[in-house]
């Protein structure tokens, strides 16, 4: 019988070439995870875990309590209970478990010529695909796929850095006020929501950049189809979340996009410029421990550079040192009044599913953001003229009347 991985491969093929007979054995689950992935938990069993030599240590990884026994002893990942950390996943000595896959639901969609598909990039896609492919022939493989067009997400991390800077220079005025960044990391929301959810009226009421591209897609463009592409297992599990379902339909982390283009017999070194970055500095970075707090700080300056109370930031990357970050926040130990978590170290550059090596990403992350024609949001006129679009016609407006940009935890 084929393994999850075999049967992966064997589907993407037949899917790129617009579908041919399954050939040869395969797992129902296995199968139905592939056509299915809606009905699964974003991580899911790649082979049979009956006989354990390693003390359940996948299970014993799960902060969540995710994993859950039969009576007849069978083993089953709860997705509402996953929120796709990956931990299990490196936890797993004998690699018997895998991240949920979307790439055939998001095949078929490109291959409907009704439907206008948009890829919905990750600020860590910089240098992931080749040192030639720059955003211009990764938004022109893209296209040579079938989808409409290529959006950076990095847009929409300026529109959340441009919120949580307003929410902090309306709500931080006295020495013991302190904000809990909502932006980026789906892990860390699901830390504070899950164990330590007193602290949650201290978590502004932002989507994360990719809910916000999504939204935005779907107002300027009825009807569209979103994909959202990053380094991140979580995302995929965010994405589902009923509160914020209506946003993204399908989420592809930079390996399975490296399959398409592989399956595909797609080079994007060798493909035509196709230039639209409209991204800040402030934006790009979002995609490395501290990038987030960076850019709220120099635009909270920029808002109201008199004010007395300024950006104090610490942060945090991994899931152990988020919780020892929470633990001396609560003790009263902590100092700062803006607190940044990411669950993977160094960032979404350290995602499970990046094809580079995190200090590769984060290089490659910060080239990038160099050659930004803008630093922040506040200096960034595509974002001013896309609020506008939206019917923001004053900051205050926007920060009032944001509905696209907020949710109800």
């Amino acid at each position: 019988m084929k393994t999850f991985h075999e049967l992966y491969l064997d589907i993407l093929k037949q899917e790129t070439a617009q579908g041919r007979e399954l050939e040869g054995e395969y797992d129902p689950y296995h199968l139905d995870c592939l056509l299915h992935p809606e009905r699964h938990a974003p991580v899911v069993f790649a082979d049979s875990c009956e006989q354990c030599e390693f003390d359940k240590a996948c299970e014993n990884s799960c902060i969540f309590d995710a994993f859950e026994h039969g009576e007849d002893g069978s083993v089953t990942i709860n997705k509402e209970k996953c929120v796709g950390c990956g931990a299990c996943v490196d936890a797993c000595k004998l690699e018997r478990l895998a991240e949920n896959k979307d790439v055939v639901p998001v095949l078929r969609a490109l291959r409907e010529k009704e439907k206008k598909v948009y890829a919905l990039v990750a600020p860590a896609f910089w240098g992931q695909f080749g040192e030639e492919v720059t955003t211009g022939k990764l938004r022109a493989a893209f296209k040579a796929m079938g989808f409409q067009g290529m959006i950076e997400v990095a847009v929409f991390a300026d529109i959340l850095t441009l919120k949580e800077a307003l929410e902090f220079d309306a709500n931080i005025t006295g020495q013991k006020d302190y904000q809990l960044t909502s932006c980026c990391c789906p892990v860390w929301i699901s830390l504070i929501r899950n164990l330590y959810h007193e602290l949650m009226p201290h978590v502004p009421a932002s989507v994360s950049p990719m809910i916000a591209a999504g939204r935005v897609v779907k107002q300027l463009h009825p009807g569209a189809v979103t994909v959202f592409i990053g380094p991140c297992i979580a995302k995929k599990k965010e994405a589902r979340e009923p509160d914020i379902a209506d946003a993204v339909d399908y989420v592809l982390t930079f390996r399975e996009v490296k399959d398409m283009f592989e399956a595909a017999e797609l080079r994007p070194e060798l493909l035509g410029e196709d230039d639209k970055e409209h991204s800040s500095r402030a934006g790009r970075i979002y995609a490395r421990t501290g990038g987030v707090s960076q850019a709220v700080k120099e635009t909270v300056k920029q808002l109201n550079p008199s004010r007395s109370i300024e950006v104090r930031a610490e942060q945090a990357d991994g899931v152990p040192a988020c919780r020892a970050m929470i633990e001396r926040l609560k003790n009263g130990e902590a100092t700062a009044n803006f607190f940044e978590g990411m669950a993977c170290n160094g960032g979404c550059v350290g995602g499970p599913k990046a094809i580079l090596d995190r200090d590769e990403g984060k290089r490659n992350v910060e080239q990038y953001a160099e050659k930004a024609e803008y630093r922040t949001p506040l200096e960034n006129p595509f974002v001013m003229e896309l609020l506008s679009r939206l019917g923001f016609d004053t900051i205050e407006e926007f920060l009032e009347k944001s509905d696209l940009f907020v949710r109800q935890f």
